[in-house]
């Protein structure tokens, strides 16, 4: 390994902690060296889901589990009416247990199972652990594995599809259960059919789909995984989901998977915990292995039987199910050994620590090399808030390995000038600096909000903004000073941060329309309702209502930021006035001008080239965005004699000049 790592080029500031940052990389080879023995690489290692599990073979079937404390094994199920004698597994040596089953034993497709497991002081019955489907008993909170290997294998027809992995991320969040009207939990037919199209339609190149794995809680929004090679049955079968993903390419629309191996569910009957019938088969032992605020299990990183069902979970959700990459949930949680709880990370030493969970950092970098291995292409986004150098930069550069990382600090931003009663105490400097800082050479995403905003107990954007008078103000005949300037912010602070604060940018699933009220699963505190665990698109298509409005500017947003390529230029500020709240800045050939004055207009002259003009190709007021400045029209501004062009910004509004240089 050199001495000198680029990293170290790209931040001169990490010269003090360059032994730590040679120790990450050291470490990462070390681990490497130590997994591949035989193999080639880490995609050819990560094949525990090709050895582990049900596998058809020429006269029957055959199943390997991984139990290390188990004494005996039974494999029980609807095949064998449930017989705990019939079919006992053999241990074949390092905590490998295998049965062969004969084809007329009856085992199929679909057949319901689990797995008895005795060890020297207790016995329990355990779902596999490479399940590929779970199934929740009718009346009962008890759930069953369930065979999952039908004999025709799934026609994918997304070869051909053309992805764009040129143009910037524009990522539509997703969670498939609330995507419908109705109060119901929806499925993936239905998001294929209903909101495949609307996402098309709105011009985002990119889904992340939350909650897939298994997770028998539904209101943790998919963070308590218990089965992690098994689709979750409430949405559907895994064919239903290939056939999403199928959709989805062939709308030209990349399909990305917020991957949970930041912790686990603490379940046992259904999940990994005591799973052989310790505590440490998959975790650490004891506190360590508890995440003391999500009540959750932790992974053991240094375990080399731990990172082997990682990985080869990676591999499998690319290959088995044709994701195009993954947002990495909890990354920050990984990374420290306190994770990351009350910590402001104000200076460099709070990265390189004693605090510093190391396994954990070579598990990522572990985890971001078998990603690209399998596919080169895929795209790996990191929920990072702590800002941990490195980050997303390639592992040879002494990085991590991520593309992206996510630009945490900007909601919360948004949040804290929100509680503030006037944007006329909003600092502008402030506000650039927030959506313009980010660890040179690494890639960002950019959002305003995310689902963590729509939660309840918080509010999103528009919630916070125009509150209660959103019950009765929101049709197009009503006028309400509140609900105005709602719709006035919500359109700037969108515009602003997408195009200013990352390489990429995010919107959660109903937020482009101003989405009303919060986010609350079926639960007992609510009386199990599914009101608020739905998303009302209703909203948004009535014409008699004000949701359109939003719902037309972000799709006009998006447009043109993939039309023009507009993230990846080069950002200029040009023009900035604090007390006149106007900010105005450059990416290549367009000029963006925002003014947040509530109520000043605000004329200026930007310098050109004496022979340039500029074309109004967006405008935040225009009637279809719910503006008061008529129908949207290109118009052409010439600069004068002078050089100078002259524009006019009215309150609370944002324009888009193209200018021809």
């Amino acid at each position: 390994m050199a001495t000198k790592l680029k990293i170290l080029n790209i931040d001169p500031y990490l010269e003090p902690h360059k032994d730590d940052l040679l120790l990450r990389a050291d470490n990462f080879k070390i681990a490497k060296k130590r997994l591949l023995k035989n193999h080639e690489n880490l995609a050819s290692f990560a094949n525990g889901h090709l050895y582990f599990g049900f596998h058809r073979q020429k006269n029957g079937w055959i199943f390997r589990e991984w139990a290390p404390n188990a004494t005996e094994i039974a494999l029980i199920g609807d095949f064998n009416n449930w017989n705990r004698n019939s079919h006992k597994l053999k241990n074949i040596g390092e905590g490998i247990w295998e049965i062969h089953i004969p084809e007329n034993d009856n085992l199929k497709h679909k057949s319901k199972i689990k797995l008895e497991i005795t060890t020297q002081h207790e016995k329990f019955d355990r779902i596999p652990t490479y399940i590929k489907r779970v199934i929740q008993k009718e009346n009962s909170i008890d759930f069953n594995g369930q065979v999952w290997a039908p004999e025709k294998p799934f026609d994918w027809a997304d070869s051909d599809s053309k992805l764009n992995h040129d143009e910037p991320l524009m990522i539509y969040e997703a969670h498939i259960g609330m995507s419908s009207n109705e109060e119901k939990t929806s499925s993936f037919n239905e998001f294929t059919k209903n909101i495949l199209p609307r996402i098309k339609k709105l011009g985002y190149n990119t889904i992340q789909l939350m909650a897939i794995a298994e997770h028998p809680y539904y209101g943790s929004f998919g963070y308590q995984v218990s089965n992690f090679f098994a689709v979750s049955s409430r949405f559907g079968t895994p064919e239903d989901l290939k056939n999403l993903i199928n959709a989805a390419h062939k709308m030209g629309i990349s399909v990305l998977l917020d991957l949970v191996h930041s912790h686990a569910a603490a379940n046992t009957a259904e999940g990994l915990g005591r799973f052989d019938g310790t505590e440490y088969q998959f975790f650490h032992k004891g506190k360590k292995g508890n995440h003391p605020a999500w009540g959750s299990k932790l992974f053991n990183y240094g375990k080399p039987e731990v990172v082997h069902f990682l990985l080869s979970n990676i591999k499998y959700w690319l290959e088995e199910y044709h994701f195009d990459g993954f947002r990495f949930d909890g990354v920050t949680s990984m990374l420290y050994h306190n994770h990351g709880l009350g910590m402001a990370f104000d200076n460099y030493k709070k990265y390189f620590s004693l605090n510093t969970d190391t396994e954990a950092v070579t598990y990522l970098q572990l985890a971001t090399e078998t990603a690209k291995e399998v596919n080169p292409n895929c795209i790996l986004i990191s929920e990072d808030m702590s800002g941990m150098p490195g980050m997303a930069l390639p592992i040879s550069s002494g990085g991590i390995g991520f593309d992206y990382r996510l630009g945490m600090g900007i909601p919360d931003f948004w949040i804290k000038l929100l509680k503030k009663n006037s944007e006329l105490d909003w600092n502008l400097g402030e506000i650039w600096h927030e959506l313009n800082q980010r660890r040179a050479g690494e890639k960002v995403i950019g959002y305003a909000e995310s689902h963590d905003q729509a939660l309840v107990g918080d509010k999103t954007i528009m919630f916070r903004l125009a509150d209660a008078a959103m019950y009765w103000k929101m049709d197009v005949n009503s006028q309400h000073l509140v609900i105005d300037r709602a719709i006035a912010l919500h359109k700037l602070i969108r515009l602003i941060t997408c195009t200013t604060a990352g390489d990429g940018y995010l919107n959660f699933m109903g937020n482009e329309f101003g989405h009303p009220e919060w986010i609350d699963f079926p639960r007992e505190g609510n009386n199990w309702s599914y009101s608020h665990a739905r998303r009302r698109w209703d909203l948004a298509d009535d014409k008699n209502l004000r949701y359109q409005y939003l719902q037309n500017f972000d799709q006009a947003m998006v447009e043109l930021v993939r039309e023009n390529n507009l993230l990846s230029t080069e950002i200029k500020q040009l023009w900035h006035d604090e007390q006149a709240k106007v900010l105005v800045y450059q990416r290549e050939n367009h000029v963006l001008m925002f003014n947040f004055h509530p109520h000043d207009s605000f004329e200026t002259e930007l310098q050109f080239d004496s022979n340039s003009s500029g074309e109004l190709i967006l405008h935040s007021d225009w009637a279809k965005f719910g503006g008061y400045s008529g129908a949207a029209k290109k118009a052409e501004t010439d600069c004068g004699p002078d050089g100078k062009f002259r524009v006019i910004i009215k309150p609370h509004t944002a324009m888009i000049y193209k200018m021809k240089f």
